[in-house]
């Protein structure tokens, strides 16, 4: 699906280190490293794994207009974001209040091992690089601790924001995919654009 443009945070206290002297210093996460608690650090957002607190502002998010355009009914059932073994879902907080959710899966066939990325953004924030932050700590995540050479990320082709979002982060265009996704109304397709990334292209920059 591909979301639309941005977000992550900083975590309380992410570990002291005691230093000579007794003081501590603080060390903070590198981009895309979990903590013990799973969260995973960008240069302003944290990712959580979603739990049942999440869910009331992701759906609310989900039914804005904005996002609701490219990701249709995705919350339409009952068990969702908890229905899709496969998908392995963060909650994106700024400020300590959920702002989106950014998600992969995993091709895990030794001979075309790569994961895909999906997110979508609080439009009250878009525009504030909430998502291209996000992407990137998620995309340090799955090179850094997941061993992934390849990444691939599909917005639908006249998604620009999103576009220029994931090519912030290192993402480039491969092709179009023709009629490669149903519009969320059910009358027509749209074209996708996949894009991919290989590790050593991805920019940990802030």
């Amino acid at each position: 699906m591909g979301g639309d443009d941005d977000r992550v945070d900083e975590r309380d206290g992410a570990g002291s280190s005691p230093v000579a002297g007794g003081n501590a210093v603080s060390i903070e996460p590198s981009k895309g490293e979990a903590t013990a608690d799973r969260r995973l650090h960008g240069a302003r957002v944290v990712l959580e794994p979603v739990t049942p607190e999440h869910v009331p502002e992701l759906r609310r998010i989900l039914g804005t207009p904005e996002v609701r355009r490219r990701w249709g009914d995705e919350a339409a059932s009952s068990q969702w974001p908890f229905d899709d073994s496969s998908a392995t879902r963060f909650g994106i907080m700024l400020d300590g209040e959920v702002r989106g959710m950014v998600q992969y899966g995993e091709e895990e066939e030794p001979s075309y091992r790569h994961a895909s990325i999906d997110i979508f953004v609080d439009p009250a924030v878009h525009g504030r690089g909430v998502g291209r932050d996000a992407v990137r700590a998620i995309a340090c995540h799955l090179v850094s601790a997941r061993g992934h050479h390849r990444l691939v990320i599909d917005p639908a082709a006249d998604n620009e924001p999103a576009i220029r979002c994931y090519a912030a982060v290192g993402f480039r265009p491969v092709g179009i995919l023709r009629r490669y996704e149903r519009d969320v109304d059910g009358d027509a397709w749209h074209d996708g654009l996949l894009m991919d990334l290989l590790a050593e292209e991805l920019d940990q920059l802030s």
